[in-house]
């Protein structure tokens, strides 16, 4: 089993003749992941990588049924994008950053009342190791295995699980839920989604300074989640009152401090870790490399 994508899951792209929609399309096609078709206004008729072009959503579903669409539109005219793809019952993994917070809101409003997901926006997708890619993750460093990782930062979620695929620790599925203010899935529904995850046995959690997020989760965590759950919070250095990188990434005051995750989250049972590179042994207190299992 995994969480939110597999082997069965079909993709369109919207963007999708735009040089990243164009460029990810390709890499996420030598992935595995099944595009079934692309939208863009205005250029239906065309193909990019094989993959047939319409200029709406609903064209393209004509053409073949699909279960996400990975965005690369930008900013401006990505709620227009969503919400067409949202009235198509399909869910959403939005890639593109600078999506005005209203924006954001209405389509992560949109989802929640059609029972959708939304991941992001800016964010780097959501991975199946081995079996389906959305989004713009290096997929070559990822392993199949029994880790469930969600994360706020690409790039951290990059190195960590570098440092994991290499010392024998796959992953079920890692998902970016991107950093800004407002986003789609959150840290308590992914970690909900791996709790009753047969194949995922531990969990990654991979934070940051600003907001409460990470907070939320430890509670949800020390009240709902039975597996071991290993963080890692950038921004120890962080000073007060500067954004660092992600739009949600602010300290204001003692909220969303450095100190104040790590308390929170080792108050419920979670082992946290100074740099991403001791992630993978930290799991070796709980976990056997190369997917054996729990230790007892």
């Amino acid at each position: 089993m995994s969480i939110i994508v597999d082997d069965k899951t079909k993709v369109i792209v919207q963007g999708i003749t735009g040089e990243q929609g164009k460029f990810h399309t390709g890499l996420m096609m030598e992935y595995g992941t099944k595009i079934v078709s692309g939208v863009t206004p205005g250029k239906g008729g065309q193909s990019v990588n094989g993959v047939p072009v319409f200029n709406s959503v609903s064209e393209s579903l004509k053409f073949s049924p699909a279960d996400f669409s990975a965005i690369f539109v930008p900013a401006p005219k990505a709620l227009g994008a969503a919400m067409e793809s949202l009235d198509a019952g399909l869910n959403l993994v939005i890639i593109t950053e600078h999506i005005p917070v209203r924006d954001t809101m209405a389509i992560v409003a949109k989802a929640k009342s059609k029972g959708l997901i939304v991941i992001g926006p800016n964010c780097p997708g959501v991975i199946t190791p081995g079996e389906c890619k959305i989004g713009i993750m290096p997929g070559h460093i990822f392993t199949r295995g029994n880790v469930g990782i969600v994360s706020r930062s690409g790039t951290l979620t990059y190195e960590i699980v570098d440092n994991l695929s290499k010392n024998n620790f796959g992953q079920s599925t890692v998902v970016g839920i991107g950093g800004d203010f407002i986003n789609g899935i959150n840290y308590i529904e992914t970690l909900e989604k791996f709790q009753r995850d047969e194949e995922t046995k531990i969990i990654v959690l991979i934070g940051e300074i600003g907001g409460e997020a990470e907070e939320r989760a430890a509670e949800y965590i020390k009240n709902n989640v039975t597996k071991p759950v290993v963080a890692y919070i950038a921004g120890r250095a962080a000073p007060e009152g500067k954004t660092m990188g992600h739009a949600g990434a602010i300290i204001s005051g003692s909220s969303g401090s450095y100190d104040s995750k790590v308390s929170v989250l080792k108050s419920a049972g979670v082992e946290v870790v100074d740099f991403p590179w001791e992630m993978a042994k930290a799991l070796e207190k709980f976990f056997l490399p190369q997917n054996f299992g729990i230790r007892n």
